[in-house]
């Protein structure tokens, strides 16, 4: 690789370059977490952590299966999904690494903060769907019915639908850290997130009784906390728009560098 010309931008062939070994590092990383993600569920209790929300509602049964081949595609599955989330922090690495050189300096100061930021509230949101909202929902779906019906839930369906609760959790709680980065894009501001705060309670009740299996307890533990969230990212576009604000005064008055010394200004 060439690196950067004399204008400090890379050729278009080694953009390509570039690009070709950070979805290799990506692919990499992804083989190796999925490798050490087979291990985990295999011999060291992730599928224990699963299990335990819904093994008060079996009625002393076991998770079924209905085919042969499910045991055996249950714990690829799992071991990917566990590889994908170590993997993660290193394929969101290698993609800031290839567009990280076309943000200004103030821009990646804003940026990266927020990407740990958002890791943090990713996981406070899957933790919260797990210890709270998971049970919830398992006592309301499986609570008809019950002196006609014997639950026998099978282990894909079960899977199913504890990813999707705990990842639609997580991403709704990335809510702030997308607002931050568009904020430090100047894609957005705070005036415009206030003029819009009705519309967004509107979207967040909807988008909570979509994601959400139904019942008003786990409707309101994720619409409560998107409002709340929006609230939040609201301040945070506001002390970022007041950053940018006085760093753009600042640079406008800023006086114009003198010229050197034994040099003539030219007249106009």
């Amino acid at each position: 690789m060439r690196g950067p010309g004399p204008t400090g931008e890379m050729p278009f062939l080694d953009h390509l370059e570039e690009l070709r070994w950070r979805l290799f590092k990506a692919m990499a990383a992804l083989g190796v977490g999925t490798a050490i993600g087979l291990v985990l569920v295999m011999y060291f209790g992730v599928m224990d952590l699963l299990v335990a929300p819904v093994e008060p509602f079996l009625g002393g049964q076991q998770l079924v299966y209905l085919s042969p081949t499910t045991p055996f595609m249950f714990t690829l599955k799992l071991g990917i999904l566990v590889g994908i989330l170590l993997a993660l922090p290193v394929v969101v690495f290698q993609v800031w690494a290839f567009f990280a050189p076309a943000l200004k300096s103030e821009e990646r100061k804003i940026i990266v903060p927020s990407l740990y930021f958002g890791l943090i509230l990713f996981c406070l949101g899957a933790v919260m769907a797990y210890v709270w909202v998971l049970p919830l929902a398992l006592r309301f779906l499986t609570g008809f019915q019950q002196e006609y019906l014997q639950p026998a839930i099978e282990v894909g369906e079960y899977l199913g639908f504890v990813v999707r609760l705990l990842l639609a959790f997580g991403v709704v709680f990335e809510l702030p850290v997308v607002v931050m980065i568009l904020s430090a894009l100047g894609l957005i501001t705070p005036r415009f997130m206030r003029d819009k705060r009705r519309h967004a309670i509107v979207g967040a009740t909807v988008l909570a009784s979509l994601l959400t299996p139904g019942d008003l307890a786990s409707t309101l533990l994720m619409m409560g906390p998107m409002i709340l969230l929006y609230e939040v990212s609201i301040l945070l576009s506001a002390m970022i728009y007041r950053k940018k604000r006085a760093q753009e005064e600042a640079e406008t008055l800023r006086p114009s560098p003198e010229p050197p010394e034994g040099t003539v200004e030219s007249s106009p």
